[in-house]
């Protein structure tokens, strides 16, 4: 199975390298391997074994990498909204930038499969300036709008894992095409939709996917279903990736590929609110 969040495909790539380890029955001695060695493939440790670090992604890796990538956006935003220039043309410049580092280095890390910390750290200090900037905005013209988006944004996500986990919603082959077919389309919309607006077609709004009104509301409502639905292909590569032994440093790009969903949800569910607010 191919996801299309690219990060977590990377991802599997290396999973389906691990593809051909099956357990070995119970009762298989073994081997001739010394204790404490590490088990090879198609062997099973004697009872009472205590394995030495194997040195693969377990789930608690990813979540403790995602945390720490959440704490790192929610420090530098904090820092962003109290210290750029309440100034439009220089909340712009912030803001403009940042999207801009954002966008070359999201696709660096995913297209290359780059599992290195120090660069996905800063590319979540990046999206912290973005996101800093853009609720500062959106806070100032809706009061309490920035809470209630992040609420919004970790309440689907946590609905989302539970209804992955009790298997209410299966990341099967056809899901997984029905949700990369939706994406690609949804980000070609937006894509389209921003150049018409630079050429100030139908008034600078374009297609009318972001001008406020009911098709507005509409784009916006679709894009928070979509990136919802990502959240499943998600667990199910991590799921996958742990379950084939991947390499530990992976959990840095799995991690990596939740925060861009989580974000893309709240600027989403920001942009939503603020339609129903007006």
């Amino acid at each position: 199975m191919k996801s299309n969040n690219p990060v977590l495909g990377r991802l599997m790539e290396r999973s389906n390298q691990h593809a051909s380890f099956q357990r070995a029955p119970a009762q298989q001695p073994y081997g001739n391997a010394p204790y404490g060695s590490t088990p090879e493939y198609g062997q099973t440790a004697p009872a009472g074994f205590a394995p030495e670090r194997t040195g693969r992604m377990t789930v608690d890796d990813v979540v403790m990498r995602t945390l720490g990538l959440l704490a790192v956006v929610g420090i530098v935003g904090g820092l962003s909204w109290a210290l750029v220039p309440e100034d439009l043309g220089v909340s712009r410049l912030f803001l403009f930038g940042a999207l801009g580092i954002v966008l070359v280095l999201g696709l660096i890390i995913s297209l290359k499969g780059i599992t290195n910390p120090p660069l996905i750290i800063a590319y979540a200090a990046v999206e912290g300036v973005l996101v800093g900037v853009i609720s500062r905005i959106y806070e100032d013209l809706y009061a309490g709008i920035v809470l209630q988006a992040a609420t919004a944004t970790f309440a689907v996500f946590f609905g989302m894992a539970a209804l992955y986990k009790f298997r209410v919603i299966r990341a099967t082959p056809t899901f997984v095409k029905w949700v990369t077919g939706m994406t690609i389309g949804v980000v070609a919309l937006m894509a389209v939709n921003l150049l018409l607006s630079v050429f100030n077609v139908n008034g600078g709004t374009g297609l009318g996917l972001r001008d406020g009104g009911p098709i507005a509301i509409i784009f916006s409502l679709i894009c928070i279903g979509v990136a919802s639905m990502n959240f499943i292909v998600d667990f199910k590569m991590i799921e996958d990736g742990v379950n084939a032994g991947v390499e530990q440093r992976y959990a840095w790009l799995a991690s990596f590929g939740i925060l861009v969903g989580l974000i893309w949800l709240y600027l989403e569910i920001l942009r939503l609110l603020s339609y129903l607010r007006r």
